[in-house]
């Protein structure tokens, strides 16, 4: 499978570059392709010296979305817009939002769009035929590129492509420990979102880290 990172040089973006690139090829993409090639230089330089063998490349945004079969939004809710205005190309791809609209003020909160969920406001920003599914929005952000780090959580996955859905679920269980679990449909996404703050002050207020979620 290809997967094309949108705001790959971040630590989502570059830390699932690092979990994904020894079984899948995997497109960092940037609004600067040479900090997008040095992120994925690394990468392979990371991995090479676990005696891993990956792929991974660098490029434009543009570039990532035109060469992956699955690609990855993996930006903060106030860069989607103007990331998604100057991009094309999204028809009949699956995108994954793990876009989480939140703001502070002496705490963190849930800061949905008036559409009511961040991947509803993507959904109504991208083709028709593109296939949204919500997924690994309550990761701690960091930890994805500690690869000493066990990603013991569970990943609520929503969508309303049934098929899609369950490609990426099948994307999840790639990454060990990682349990992906059905969570309905897009209409439920704010749900998943809002989890991601409440982590965030639990942390905060206990002097935690890394907290996430597991359902069993």
């Amino acid at each position: 499978m290809k997967i094309g990172i949108v705001g790959g040089t971040g630590d989502i973006g570059e830390g699932m570059a690092l979990r994904l690139s020894h079984l899948h090829e995997v497109i960092l993409g940037s609004r600067d392709a040479s900090k997008a090639c040095t992120a994925s230089d690394c990468t392979i330089e990371t991995l090479r010296g676990r005696g891993i063998q990956s792929s991974c490349r660098g490029v434009s945004n543009q570039e990532a979305v035109d060469g992956g079969d699955v690609i990855v939004l993996a930006l903060p809710f106030a860069h989607v817009e103007s990331t998604l205005a100057g991009l094309t190309g999204f028809e009949n791809k699956i995108v994954i939002s793990p876009v989480n609209p939140i703001a502070r003020s002496g705490h963190f909160y849930y800061d949905p769009p008036e559409e009511g969920s961040a991947a509803q406001y993507i959904q109504k920003r991208l083709p028709e035929s593109a296939r949204l599914v919500v997924a690994f929005n309550n990761i701690a952000a960091h930890k994805w590129k500690d690869l000493d780090a066990v990603l013991d959580y569970s990943v609520a996955v929503c969508s309303d492509d049934a098929e899609a859905k369950q490609i990426v679920m099948s994307l999840i269980r790639d990454l060990p420990k990682l349990s992906p679990l059905d969570a309905g449909p897009l209409a439920v996404s704010s749900i998943v979102e809002s989890i991601t703050p409440l982590l965030l002050n639990i942390a905060m207020s206990n002097k935690m880290r890394d907290v996430g979620v597991y359902f069993k």
